[in-house]
């Protein structure tokens, strides 16, 4: 099981940007379908965006296309989400995740194999 620790968040103003960073500390990191999500508290945790083993697949939420770009390098074991114009509606804890048992795309909460820790994001408005 790969372990996966997160980093980049903070505090950004209305339409800045922030680049988040996952880093696995296992060798098997190429073979999982990465994926980020993030939280408000008292709300459900909810799916951002997501790359397949290879990298040749990804998916977007509808909310955040055009803006966020999530990219992964298996040479370092990391996976990326670059957030541009961002939004008070972004502010949230993201948390990476990974899994090797869906084949979809955009996965439920409940399909997570790990998490990562959880970074926040705070967008001003």
């Amino acid at each position: 099981q790969v372990q996966l620790a997160e980093s980049g968040g903070g505090l950004v103003q209305d339409g800045g940007s922030l680049k988040l960073s996952c880093e696995g500390s296992g060798r098997r990191f190429s073979s999982y379908m990465m994926v980020w999500f993030r939280q408000v508290p008292g709300k459900e945790r909810e799916f951002v965006a997501s790359i397949n083993w290879s990298g040749s697949r990804i998916y977007y939420v509808d909310s955040v296309k055009g803006r966020f770009t999530i990219s992964r390098d298996d040479a370092k074991n990391t996976l990326y989400l670059q957030m541009d114009s961002l939004k008070p509606e972004d502010t949230a804890v993201y948390y990476c995740a990974a899994t090797l048992r869906s084949a979809r795309l955009r996965i439920g909460v409940d399909e997570v194999e790990v998490w990562g820790q959880g970074t926040q994001v705070t967008v001003a408005s």
